[in-house]
């Protein structure tokens, strides 16, 4: 997987895009969910368990939420163990998630200019853990399109919010450049998307490419609602505006 050196006076820095993945970018046909579940049966040991639901959660909540749902007690080294099991099922199986999934509609394209841009700082904000979306990416050949090592992933905080801050720390120890919460930006298809954004001070340009309703994004607090990302030079004068 490829490694990316941003260094400091690469970009002017006007804005950092922090992209969220799953049903946002990509949708890999619930192939993510299948090997999480999979990874927890053999962590547990559980013949039959009972599965949590919430989009956008962080890796590390989910398998939190999970654990208590099926009467487990966490502990410090439980997650750490989930996902060296998880890991090892994500790397055998990393053939099916261009199988199975697909780019949605606009997502290169946007992704495409905004690397482009020197206006633009664009990476990730997403539950998946660091290793995982950059699996999920280099499957469809997104990978360089966004600078990973400084993005907020799920194994670096339990709680959403929490990643922006995580981002942003990694952005201006690689560029010097401090964003803000006007001149950072979430993009995203789900309710903890938009809370990440409220809470971990960003704007939100939310997509209801997800399982979620245009409504419903706006009801948790989104201004900006999409409904996919091909407009592309909408997409862009919203990222930068």
């Amino acid at each position: 997987m490829a490694e990316h050196a941003l260094t400091r006076g690469t970009r002017v820095g006007k804005r950092l895009v922090l992209w969220d993945i799953d049903k946002t970018l990509i949708d890999v046909d619930g192939l993510g969910s299948e090997i999480f579940s999979a990874a927890f049966a053999e962590f547990s040991g559980l013949a039959r368990h009972r599965p949590t639901h919430g989009p956008g959660r962080t890796e590390w909540q989910w398998f939190q939420d999970t654990q208590l749902a099926n009467d487990l007690v966490p502990t410090d080294d439980c997650f750490p163990r989930f996902l060296s099991i998880q890991d090892a099922m994500f790397e055998a199986r990393a053939a099916e998630f261009a199988e199975r999934g697909q780019v949605l509609p606009g997502a290169r394209e946007a992704l495409e200019r905004c690397a482009a841009n020197p206006d633009i700082i664009s990476s990730l904000l997403t539950g998946n853990t660091r290793r995982n979306a950059e699996r999920k990416l280099a499957a469809f050949g997104l990978d360089h399109l966004v600078e990973i090592p400084i993005g907020g992933y799920g194994d670096d905080h339990r709680e959403r919010p929490e990643l922006v801050r995580v981002a942003r720390e990694r952005v201006q120890e690689a560029t010097g450049i401090a964003f803000t919460a006007d001149t950072t930006v979430l993009v995203g298809d789900s309710p903890n998307d938009v809370m990440a954004a409220l809470h971990g001070g960003a704007r939100i340009v939310a997509v209801a490419t997800g399982i979620v309703s245009a409504d419903e994004l706006r009801a948790a607090g989104a201004d900006t609602v999409l409904d996919d990302l091909s407009d592309t030079d909408a997409v862009l004068e919203l990222l930068l505006g």
